[in-house]
């Protein structure tokens, strides 16, 4: 079957409106108990945007929603709806963050084309289906259709083999039927095969992290977690700014996006076969590696350094990249991304443009005696905050050990809860300006939060905004 490739610029636009429908018939009538991956190439540049059908695939039991099938929440740079082709009934949905995603918004992508592996991931259905992808409007956040596709379950570019498991699994919290658990996949970069019981006790400890801050610690029951091993070649992760190179067994590097400190892995395929070892919703994936570093894009995936000082830091803010659509709440730390020119209210549960408070998405969790905005010392905060970053670069262009770096940032987390407990409203839910990379006009909930500095703690929008991605998964 072949496909013409659909430019994002002169496609008519479908903009959705309400509740989709959704399907009257139960789970089992509409599909099987595996999964289906849809496979597709996303490609593009700054200014316009293709997709290419690559493959079909049997991704291993279904481990994700049965009764909440359409995604309520809509979070997420995209959507797409797995649609009934006789009725167009919505029999599934999801919303979602890719990796092209980012990188159209970096300076790379005015410069020429890039091409991304991605997958849609939903419940094998018992007939064939067509899929819609849809795109968020920049002017609006508004969900606009970029492309349609059939899913013809007789192609010959479907693969209906069971999966061939050839990894070793392993049990880190399993507390019951995927079908009703958020289940998570850890997948382990730059372990060698005899570095695989250290890899195990990483994924127990970083476990154990989350499960001390709220609300995963009290949402426990409603996990399971499952490592899948991926020997690779040599030890450690590939450090290109560092001049460190290695090869590994997922494709994941430091540097991504020419930010020394953002890991991510650009080989889909890979990845995804061997998550597919377990029943999954979420992936982390923990790199043997002692330089500061990781990355979360929701829905894809997590990286996280495993042996850095700062190490339950990183995997926890990641996390909430992954799991809840987070949106960064710091502004003073470079990005490598390029900032809109005008603000529009982000998507994202945990900050907003918005400063009347019956429009705030936390204002029911602010006290009525709370000022909004709320005041924080705001200007001698951020003049600490630059001169930390003058030192962390200068630190990073010496090559400096990473311990010289690690008690930089002890230093400033030191510094900054002594200042945040000091300020008029410490500890208050609020509107707390300056978030997602811009110094004025966005705001936070909290004057710290995991999101925000290398806090502990997440503030209560991002606590609300966990909860509701829990509640799809769980049963």
């Amino acid at each position: 079957m072949s496909m013409k490739p659909v430019v994002a610029t002169i496609l008519t636009v479908l903009v959705l409106s309400g509740e989709p429908l959704l399907a009257d018939l139960g789970f089992h009538e509409r599909f099987a108990s595996k999964t289906l991956r849809f496979d597709y190439y996303h490609a593009g540049t700054a200014t316009e945007e293709h997709f290419a059908f690559d493959q079909i695939v049997q991704d291993g039991p279904w481990a994700g929603r049965t009764k909440k099938r359409r995604d309520s929440l809509r979070l997420g740079k995209y959507l797409f709806e797995v649609r009934d082709r006789v009725s167009d009934a919505v029999l599934y949905s999801q919303g979602f963050c890719s990796i092209y995603g980012e990188w159209e918004t970096t300076g790379e992508a005015k410069q020429g084309w890039g091409v991304f592996h991605e997958s849609l991931r939903f419940p094998w259905p018992k007939q064939d289906v067509k899929i819609v992808l849809y795109k968020r409007n920049e002017t609006d956040n508004r969900f606009q259709a970029l492309w349609e596709q059939t899913v013809d379950l007789g192609s010959w570019r479907a693969v209906h083999a069971d999966m061939q498991g050839h990894y070793s699994t392993f049990d880190v919290v399993n507390q019951g039927d995927p079908g009703a658990k958020v289940d998570i996949v850890v997948l382990g970069e730059g372990y060698t095969a005899q570095e695989m019981p250290k890899f195990r006790q990483d994924a127990h400890r970083l476990a154990q992290a989350l499960w001390k801050t709220e609300p995963f610690a009290t949402r426990k029951g409603d996990f399971n977690i499952r490592g899948v091993e991926t020997p690779a070649p040599v030890s450690g992760l590939h450090h290109p700014h560092q001049d460190m190179h290695a090869r590994s067994a997922l494709s994941v590097r430091a540097g991504a996006f020419n930010s020394q400190r953002y890991a991510l892995g650009f080989d889909n395929k890979k990845i995804r076969d061997a998550a597919s070892a377990v029943p999954y919703d979420f992936t982390v994936i923990l790199m043997n590696d002692k330089i500061y570093g990781g990355g979360g894009i929701y829905q894809l995936y997590v990286t996280a350094a495993a042996d850095h000082a700062f190490s339950e830091y990183v995997f926890g803010h990641e996390f909430g990249h992954h799991l809840a659509c987070l949106a960064d709440e710091y502004y003073t730390s470079s990005v490598a991304y390029e900032l809109p020119s005008s603000l529009t209210e982000p998507y994202e549960l945990n900050v907003t443009i918005h400063t009347q408070r019956d429009k705030i998405k936390w204002a029911a969790l602010i006290d009525a005696h709370t000022p909004v905005p709320t005041p924080w010392g705001k200007d001698a905060f951020d003049r600490h905050s630059r001169d930390i970053q003058q030192k962390r670069q200068g630190l990073r262009a010496a090559k400096s050990p990473e311990k010289v770096l690690e008690d930089l940032f002890k230093n400033q987390l030191q510094w900054e809860e002594d200042y945040l407990a000091k300020i008029p409203y410490a500890g208050k839910t609020g509107l707390y300006e300056g978030a997602m990379y811009q110094a004025k006009g966005v705001y936070r909930s909290a004057p710290a939060c995991i999101m925000f500095n290398r806090s502990s703690s997440f503030c209560p929008a991002c606590q609300r905004a966990i909860n509701l991605v829990i509640d799809q998964y769980a049963d």
